[in-house]
Protein backbone atom coordinates (compact mmCIF):
# COMPACT_ATOMS: atom_id res chain seq x y z
CA UNK A 1 0.00 0.00 0.00
CA UNK A 2 2.57 2.33 0.61
CA UNK A 3 4.64 1.96 -2.55
CA UNK A 4 1.29 2.66 -4.52
CA UNK A 5 1.21 5.66 -2.66
CA UNK A 6 4.35 6.48 -3.04
CA UNK A 7 3.71 5.91 -7.17
CA UNK A 8 0.64 7.86 -6.90
CA UNK A 9 2.47 10.68 -5.24
CA UNK A 10 5.41 10.69 -7.70
CA UNK A 11 2.98 11.22 -10.82
CA UNK A 12 1.16 13.43 -9.39
CA UNK A 13 4.39 15.84 -8.59
CA UNK A 14 5.76 14.81 -12.47
CA UNK A 15 2.72 15.70 -13.18
CA UNK A 16 2.44 19.04 -11.73
CA UNK A 17 6.32 20.02 -12.68
CA UNK A 18 5.17 19.33 -16.72
CA UNK A 19 2.15 22.14 -16.40
CA UNK A 20 4.60 24.91 -14.49
CA UNK A 21 5.14 27.74 -17.11
CA UNK A 22 9.19 27.67 -17.84
CA UNK A 23 9.69 31.52 -17.42
CA UNK A 24 12.93 31.35 -19.04
CA UNK A 25 11.65 30.17 -22.30
CA UNK A 26 10.23 32.64 -25.02
CA UNK A 27 7.08 31.79 -26.65
CA UNK A 28 5.42 33.07 -29.80
CA UNK A 29 2.38 34.83 -30.78
CA UNK A 30 0.97 34.52 -34.27
CA UNK A 31 -1.53 37.15 -35.02
CA UNK A 32 -4.09 38.58 -37.47
CA UNK A 33 -5.84 41.76 -37.33
CA UNK A 34 -9.23 42.78 -39.34
CA UNK A 35 -11.14 45.64 -39.29
CA UNK A 36 -13.94 46.76 -42.11
CA UNK A 37 -16.23 50.01 -41.45
CA UNK A 38 -18.94 49.62 -44.62
CA UNK A 39 -19.61 52.16 -46.92
CA UNK A 40 -21.76 55.14 -46.26
CA UNK A 41 -22.25 53.74 -42.73
CA UNK A 42 -21.55 53.87 -39.37
CA UNK A 43 -21.48 50.30 -38.85
CA UNK A 44 -18.37 47.78 -39.28
CA UNK A 45 -16.50 44.38 -38.28
CA UNK A 46 -13.52 44.40 -36.47
CA UNK A 47 -11.68 40.85 -34.84
CA UNK A 48 -8.82 38.93 -34.54
CA UNK A 49 -7.13 35.28 -34.68
CA UNK A 50 -4.30 34.66 -32.64
CA UNK A 51 -1.88 31.25 -32.20
CA UNK A 52 -0.43 31.30 -29.16
CA UNK A 53 2.91 28.97 -28.04
CA UNK A 54 4.32 28.22 -24.77
CA UNK A 55 7.75 27.27 -26.67
CA UNK A 56 7.66 29.44 -30.42
CA UNK A 57 5.75 26.25 -31.84
CA UNK A 58 4.70 22.75 -31.48
CA UNK A 59 3.34 23.24 -27.51
CA UNK A 60 -0.33 25.46 -27.56
CA UNK A 61 -0.54 28.00 -25.32
CA UNK A 62 -4.21 29.23 -26.63
CA UNK A 63 -6.10 29.37 -30.18
CA UNK A 64 -8.14 32.24 -30.20
CA UNK A 65 -10.92 33.03 -32.77
CA UNK A 66 -12.59 36.70 -31.70
CA UNK A 67 -15.17 38.89 -33.62
CA UNK A 68 -17.29 41.85 -33.29
CA UNK A 69 -19.78 44.10 -34.51
CA UNK A 70 -18.61 48.35 -34.50
CA UNK A 71 -20.71 51.16 -34.10
CA UNK A 72 -18.95 54.71 -34.71
CA UNK A 73 -21.15 57.59 -33.54
CA UNK A 74 -21.45 60.81 -35.17
CA UNK A 75 -18.98 63.60 -34.87
CA UNK A 76 -17.45 61.30 -31.98
CA UNK A 77 -13.28 60.35 -32.05
CA UNK A 78 -14.83 56.58 -30.61
CA UNK A 79 -15.24 53.27 -31.78
CA UNK A 80 -17.46 50.73 -30.30
CA UNK A 81 -17.49 47.12 -30.25
CA UNK A 82 -19.70 44.23 -29.07
CA UNK A 83 -18.15 40.97 -30.11
CA UNK A 84 -17.46 37.20 -28.85
CA UNK A 85 -14.33 35.41 -28.90
CA UNK A 86 -13.65 31.35 -28.92
CA UNK A 87 -10.76 30.48 -26.60
CA UNK A 88 -9.10 27.29 -26.61
CA UNK A 89 -6.01 27.20 -23.71
CA UNK A 90 -3.42 24.54 -23.30
CA UNK A 91 -0.93 23.56 -20.65
CA UNK A 92 2.52 23.67 -20.82
CA UNK A 93 4.59 21.24 -21.53
CA UNK A 94 3.75 17.40 -23.14
CA UNK A 95 0.44 17.35 -21.60
CA UNK A 96 -1.81 17.72 -24.39
CA UNK A 97 -4.71 18.79 -22.29
CA UNK A 98 -7.09 21.69 -23.45
CA UNK A 99 -9.84 23.81 -21.55
CA UNK A 100 -12.29 25.94 -23.58
CA UNK A 101 -13.83 29.28 -22.92
CA UNK A 102 -16.84 31.33 -24.58
CA UNK A 103 -16.75 35.13 -23.94
CA UNK A 104 -18.93 37.97 -24.86
CA UNK A 105 -17.32 41.42 -24.66
CA UNK A 106 -17.69 45.36 -25.12
CA UNK A 107 -15.08 47.33 -26.12
CA UNK A 108 -14.94 50.85 -26.96
CA UNK A 109 -11.60 52.45 -28.78
CA UNK A 110 -10.58 56.13 -28.56
CA UNK A 111 -7.72 57.34 -30.81
CA UNK A 112 -6.01 60.21 -30.02
CA UNK A 113 -3.03 62.51 -31.47
CA UNK A 114 -0.06 64.28 -29.96
CA UNK A 115 1.86 66.84 -32.00
CA UNK A 116 2.73 65.80 -35.24
CA UNK A 117 3.72 62.34 -35.22
CA UNK A 118 2.61 60.88 -32.19
CA UNK A 119 -0.42 58.47 -32.01
CA UNK A 120 -1.76 57.31 -28.91
CA UNK A 121 -5.30 54.67 -28.79
CA UNK A 122 -6.79 54.17 -25.57
CA UNK A 123 -8.95 50.89 -25.32
CA UNK A 124 -11.20 50.01 -23.14
CA UNK A 125 -12.55 46.42 -22.46
CA UNK A 126 -15.32 44.43 -20.39
CA UNK A 127 -15.65 40.89 -20.66
CA UNK A 128 -18.10 38.23 -19.55
CA UNK A 129 -16.45 34.65 -19.33
CA UNK A 130 -17.71 31.01 -19.61
CA UNK A 131 -14.71 29.73 -18.73
CA UNK A 132 -14.51 25.59 -18.62
CA UNK A 133 -15.53 23.83 -15.14
CA UNK A 134 -15.77 27.54 -13.23
CA UNK A 135 -18.39 29.64 -12.54
CA UNK A 136 -19.45 33.05 -15.08
CA UNK A 137 -16.73 35.80 -14.50
CA UNK A 138 -16.41 39.31 -15.76
CA UNK A 139 -12.91 41.00 -16.49
CA UNK A 140 -12.13 44.79 -16.73
CA UNK A 141 -9.27 45.86 -19.22
CA UNK A 142 -7.70 48.74 -20.10
CA UNK A 143 -4.90 49.09 -22.81
CA UNK A 144 -2.69 52.35 -24.37
CA UNK A 145 -1.10 52.16 -27.65
CA UNK A 146 1.56 54.21 -28.43
CA UNK A 147 2.80 54.47 -32.18
CA UNK A 148 5.70 56.86 -33.62
CA UNK A 149 6.74 56.93 -37.34
CA UNK A 150 10.09 57.62 -37.97
CA UNK A 151 10.50 58.22 -41.47
CA UNK A 152 6.81 59.95 -41.81
CA UNK A 153 4.30 61.96 -40.03
CA UNK A 154 1.29 59.73 -40.17
CA UNK A 155 1.06 56.25 -40.44
CA UNK A 156 1.18 56.16 -44.18
CA UNK A 157 2.59 53.95 -46.78
CA UNK A 158 6.32 53.32 -46.36
CA UNK A 159 6.59 54.42 -42.53
CA UNK A 160 8.37 52.50 -39.96
CA UNK A 161 7.41 52.92 -36.64
CA UNK A 162 7.67 52.20 -32.96
CA UNK A 163 4.86 50.14 -31.73
CA UNK A 164 4.51 50.13 -27.43
CA UNK A 165 1.52 49.13 -25.46
CA UNK A 166 0.55 48.14 -22.00
CA UNK A 167 -2.33 46.24 -21.03
CA UNK A 168 -3.49 45.79 -17.55
CA UNK A 169 -6.36 43.16 -16.38
CA UNK A 170 -8.48 43.22 -13.26
CA UNK A 171 -10.95 39.87 -12.18
CA UNK A 172 -14.24 41.47 -11.81
CA UNK A 173 -14.93 38.86 -8.96
CA UNK A 174 -12.57 36.54 -7.06
CA UNK A 175 -14.13 33.46 -6.62
CA UNK A 176 -14.86 31.03 -9.30
CA UNK A 177 -16.48 28.18 -7.81
CA UNK A 178 -16.11 24.87 -5.94
CA UNK A 179 -14.05 27.07 -2.91
CA UNK A 180 -11.17 28.03 -5.92
CA UNK A 181 -10.60 31.53 -5.69
CA UNK A 182 -8.03 34.07 -8.11
CA UNK A 183 -6.72 37.02 -7.30
CA UNK A 184 -8.39 40.54 -8.39
CA UNK A 185 -5.31 41.21 -9.93
CA UNK A 186 -4.98 39.27 -13.06
CA UNK A 187 -2.29 40.35 -15.53
CA UNK A 188 -0.25 42.97 -17.24
CA UNK A 189 1.28 42.76 -20.35
CA UNK A 190 4.15 45.62 -21.41
CA UNK A 191 4.80 45.66 -25.65
CA UNK A 192 7.57 46.97 -27.22
CA UNK A 193 7.94 46.39 -31.75
CA UNK A 194 8.39 47.57 -34.88
CA UNK A 195 6.36 48.17 -37.61
CA UNK A 196 6.02 48.88 -41.26
CA UNK A 197 3.50 50.20 -43.40
CA UNK A 198 2.40 48.01 -46.37
CA UNK A 199 -0.26 50.22 -47.64
CA UNK A 200 -3.25 52.08 -46.61
CA UNK A 201 -5.08 48.92 -46.05
CA UNK A 202 -2.39 46.50 -44.68
CA UNK A 203 0.95 47.05 -41.94
CA UNK A 204 3.15 44.06 -40.28
CA UNK A 205 4.86 44.63 -36.74
CA UNK A 206 7.39 42.81 -35.25
CA UNK A 207 8.28 43.22 -31.32
CA UNK A 208 8.14 41.23 -27.85
CA UNK A 209 5.95 41.18 -25.24
CA UNK A 210 6.27 40.41 -21.43
CA UNK A 211 2.90 38.98 -19.77
CA UNK A 212 3.49 39.01 -15.64
CA UNK A 213 0.63 37.05 -13.76
CA UNK A 214 0.53 36.77 -9.62
CA UNK A 215 2.34 33.69 -10.29
CA UNK A 216 4.76 34.17 -13.74
CA UNK A 217 6.28 35.87 -15.97
CA UNK A 218 7.14 35.25 -19.32
CA UNK A 219 8.65 37.36 -22.93
CA UNK A 220 6.82 36.34 -25.87
CA UNK A 221 7.85 37.46 -29.47
CA UNK A 222 4.84 38.67 -31.76
CA UNK A 223 4.25 38.46 -35.25
CA UNK A 224 1.04 40.22 -36.03
CA UNK A 225 -0.91 41.43 -39.55
CA UNK A 226 -3.19 44.15 -39.66
CA UNK A 227 -5.71 44.44 -42.13
CA UNK A 228 -8.37 47.62 -43.15
CA UNK A 229 -9.99 46.11 -45.85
Amino acid sequence: MKKILLMLAVLFITHKSKAQVDEAQTGAWYMYFYNKQFKESQWGIQGDFQYRDWAGLGDMEQLLLRSGLTFTPKEANVLFTLGYANITSGIPGEINDTSGENRIYQEALIPQKLGNRYFLTHRFRYEQRFVENQDFRTRYRYMLFFNVPFNKTSLEKDAVYLALYNELFINGQTDIGDGRTTELFDRNRTYMGLGYVLSSKVRVQLGWMNQKTVTWGKGQLQFSLHHNF
